[in-house]
């Protein structure tokens, strides 16, 4: 590493101020952060007393993402090579098949080398494409704006590919994270500055602009047409449920399979266990907050309780308990990824509560009476993202108001004169 760090300040003049490469900097001071530790350092007492900043916090929701992004790819191969007829692999073409030929590893559903593989070929570029063209549109602000680039995008161009099906065109993709960091942020400023989550705004400018990459059966499963077993449908257990016509009593693969997360669904959200990991390094760092995940929870469960309490004899989702609904959809994964984002959330711990409570309670509201919306937690966290600075609002005004009383009480008390020894 010493030619590298020796080729970076033999070149670092070029985009100083003055220098011939100066409209870049920002992409330089990127590179430089980014591999090595800043040399201009606190020389004095320090004046910050927090060790975790911006730069180590977007490092631990990586880390915290990696057991999803690590089941991503298992299942989203486990899927496929579940749903493919063996007499037909033969005949399969494109790239991704060349180099399942090429590495030999085949279609077997019983070999972790074989998911692995098939599902990194779906994950994987999806992932690169996100962290380049959303990288391209933080870099370009960076250096309109002569500012540093910010290591935010870290984060939204790891979560934007596991809240997506393995099908999801390319272009579709680079379209939607465009649309996300520069409508959804950069416009407002950048990184901090934002209202809503970048990566749900991606998410929701797919759904409605090509609903069909976004919805339906088959879309879920990386299965070229033509290619899967007979009787195949290839529903997320989401989508099974709300065919339900006989009072519940658990469908599909079984609870413990869905909270592992084998089986169709958003390559990152449908493995509840991985995601409670995932929640459990966010909560102990302290990069999210314990309050509004647990707040979710709690929003999540008394509104089953209530549904399950009233009951229906017309809609059998009356009666799905809280313990299905967490590991349905995107639940879980939005309880340890979306919901703690400290930008788009309210800052008063009390607004944490009413948040995460409203975001749980919403989506089982929605999914039970909603039958053409099933899964509505992207749309929930969106909506109370916008509602956020109207709780902190709420919240900030009473504590003003509080300590408005409590100085009026102070005074009224005091003896008339002032000093009372006079």
């Amino acid at each position: 590493m010493k030619p590298l760090r020796a080729l970076l300040d033999r070149i670092g003049h070029h985009f100083e101020p003055g220098g011939r490469y100066e409209r870049l900097y920002p992409l330089w001071e990127a590179i430089d952060t980014g591999l090595y530790t800043p040399p201009k350092v606190t020389r004095g007492a320090a004046h910050v007393r927090d060790a975790l900043d911006l730069k180590r916090m977007m490092i631990l929701v990586v880390l915290a993402a990696l057991p999803c992004v690590l089941m991503a790819m298992f299942n989203t191969g486990l899927q496929a090579n579940l749903a493919l007829d063996p007499a037909k692999a033969g005949a399969l073409e494109g790239w991704r098949h060349a180099v399942i030929g090429a590495l030999g590893v085949g279609y077997s559903p019983q070999s972790w080398l074989a998911n692995v593989v098939h599902g990194a070929l779906y994950f994987l570029p999806l992932y690169i494409l996100t962290m380049a063209v959303g990288g391209f549109w933080e870099v370009l602000f960076a250096v309109v704006r002569k500012v540093e680039v910010n290591e935010g995008f870290f984060v939204t161009g790891l979560l934007f590919p596991l809240i997506l099906p393995p099908t999801t065109p390319l272009w579709q993709a680079a379209i939607a994270i465009s649309f996300g960091v520069v409508l959804a942020k950069e416009v407002f400023g950048g990184t901090g500055m934002n209202f809503v989550n970048p990566a749900l705004a991606a998410r929701a400018f797919l759904f409605f602009a090509y609903p069909a990459s976004m919805s339906g059966d088959q879309v879920w499963t990386a299965v070229p047409p033509g290619a899967a077993v007979d009787g195949y449908s290839g529903a997320t257990l989401l989508a099974q449920m709300r065919q339900m016509s006989t009072p519940f009593d658990g469908v599909g693969p079984g609870w413990w399979n869905a909270f592992i997360g084998l089986e169709p669904g958003s390559m990152g959200e449908t493995s509840a266990l991985a995601c409670l990991i995932g929640a459990l390094v966010i909560a102990f760092t302290g990069v999210g907050s314990w309050r509004t995940m647990i707040a979710v929870t709690l929003g999540t469960v008394g509104m089953s309780l209530l549904f399950n309490a009233v009951g229906s004899a017309t809609n059998p989702w009356f009666a799905v308990p809280f313990w299905w609904h967490m590991v349905l959809g995107g639940w879980a994964f939005a309880a340890a990824f979306m919901v703690t984002d400290p930008v788009t959330a309210p800052f008063s711990n009390a607004g944490k509560w009413v948040y995460g409570i409203l975001i749980g309670a919403l989506i089982v509201l929605i999914r039970v009476v909603n039958p053409a919306y099933p899964e509505s937690v992207m749309l929930v966290i969106l909506f109370m993202n916008v509602m956020a600075p109207l709780i902190d609002h709420v919240f900030v005004r009473a504590n003003v108001r509080r300590r408005q009383q409590r100085l009026q009480q102070q005074q009224a008390a005091r003896p008339a004169g002032g000093s009372g020894g006079q």
